[in-house]
């Protein structure tokens, strides 16, 4: 059968399958190595049910995600979704709001979470010079990789997917004949500030679904794949979450403080014994490549939709002639990683990148009603969710509730951020006129 091309000029190679396991590769990362630690010292046992009450408040924006993501059918994911819904102004403040406040400062991040993990075995990595060139021998290979074909770049996000998970499996199966039963006990319930402070970390860690939907413009029968994904991956993440929490709460127990930043290679150890520790730090190096790997591939699509609809500048939605691949918004997006990277910048602004996601998320599920009054696509066979506003009014209440938690300082950057992509969105447009 031959692989079809969207009105972009690029190839559709991505199906179901291929999408869920970029989801699982883009949530399950780093964080999941120290996240079990966190619940277990803030609510003990009674953790699972933060995971539950958190999961539930996903579900309602994943399924927001769906029912948009089969509607519209060209790259960029969020800023698509925003800019068809309320057009370019808003369009372009949101590709800003996922592509620099989260997607740069979250992949920079990981990519210093690698060379951390991996100095705990090489101690050199801790000299910058030689961390640089970690950086950008990794960087490359993301690039090229990319650059070469959208189908090998998801092929190559697949196999991390699959052997990051290993280990993880590996612990939830062999974990379960160690587990006490004891440490499952809870002998009083967490206090509901304690309860929304854990669910606020939770939140984040099942964030980053919405990276994979950036190559949109490449999926097989959109209307299919994109529900059918989302829904699949977001499964496999709750199972997997559920269950390494459990493993890890019953084998710790009380100890769980005593490993608070590495819970996973105290568990791998008390299996297999010290190898463990050593098996774990490669999981979680790789499981960090993997999700930068994964945005790598996804977030340029947003820049080359951008530049496609006169937002960015036009170099980045230049195609390559030969592998159908936007090849400029790739290297200029690996570039900006890596200079974040190296600079250590990124961590004044972290926190931007919290409250950065929860108004794209805020904004796509806005998106997602407007969308439902357009008349155009009432003849369409697309994907709808039911219950009416009950599953978008679910999400717009955990967002708005979780904003309320930001300081007045973090609401202060984030204002001036905001700001900023304005007053650029206008300079532009009025360089354009003239």
């Amino acid at each position: 059968m031959p692989i079809s091309t969207s009105d972009e000029g690029l190839k559709r190679v991505i199906g179901v399958q291929g999408l869920a396991l970029s989801i699982v590769n883009m949530v399950i990362g780093s964080g999941i190595f120290v996240l079990p630690a966190i619940i277990g010292m803030a609510m003990g046992a009674f953790g699972i049910f933060g995971y539950i009450f958190c999961s539930i408040m996903m579900a309602a924006i994943m399924l927001c995600y769906a029912e948009v993501g089969s509607k519209i059918t060209t790259s960029g994911g969020s800023y698509a979704y925003v800019e068809k819904a309320f057009g370019n102004f808003p369009g372009f403040i949101i590709n800003w709001l996922f592509f620099f406040g989260w997607g740069i400062l979250a992949s920079a991040a990981m990519m210093n979470i690698i060379a951390d993990s991996l100095a705990l075995l090489w101690p050199s990595l801790l000299n910058p010079f030689i961390r640089g060139i970690l950086f950008f021998f990794l960087m490359g290979i993301m690039v090229v990789i990319n650059i070469i074909g959208t189908k090998q770049a998801n092929i190559f996000v697949k196999s991390i997917s699959i052997l990051k998970l290993f280990p993880i499996i590996g612990i939830i199966i062999f974990g379960f004949s160690h587990i006490k039963i004891d440490n499952l006990h809870w002998e009083k319930v967490p206090s509901l500030k304690t309860f929304s402070d854990t669910t606020l970390i939770l939140f984040f860690a099942f964030a980053g679904f919405e990276a994979s939907l950036g190559v949109s413009g490449e999926f097989k029968n959109p209307k299919k794949t994109v529900p059918l994904g989302i829904f699949l991956g977001g499964a496999i993440v709750l199972i997997v979450y559920l269950l390494l929490q459990t493993v890890t709460q019953g084998i710790l127990g009380a100890d769980i403080v005593a490993h608070k930043n590495a819970p996973l290679a105290a568990v791998a150890e008390k299996i297999i014994g010290p190898a463990g520790t050593t098996l774990l730090l490669f999981t979680a190096a790789l499981s960090c490549f993997g999700g930068v790997s994964a945005d790598v591939m996804a977030t340029p699509r947003s820049l080359f939709a951008c530049a496609n609809d006169g937002m960015f500048p036009k170099f980045l939605g230049k195609v390559h002639s030969k592998f159908a691949t936007p090849y400029l918004a790739i290297i200029t997006y690996a570039s900006l990683i890596f200079i974040f990277s190296v600079s250590g910048g990124f961590k004044q602004l972290a926190i931007l990148a919290s409250a950065a996601l929860l108004l794209v998320y805020l904004s796509v599920i806005l998106a997602t009603i407007k969308l439902r009054r357009d008349k155009e696509d009432e003849l369409e066979k697309t994907f709808k969710v039911p219950g009416g506003l009950i599953v978008p009014f679910i999400g717009m209440a955990s967002i708005l509730w979780l904003l309320t938690s930001l300081n007045k300082w973090e609401i202060l950057s984030t204002i001036i951020f905001i700001t900023t992509i304005c007053l650029v969105y206008f300079v532009m447009k009025w360089m354009r006129n003239n």
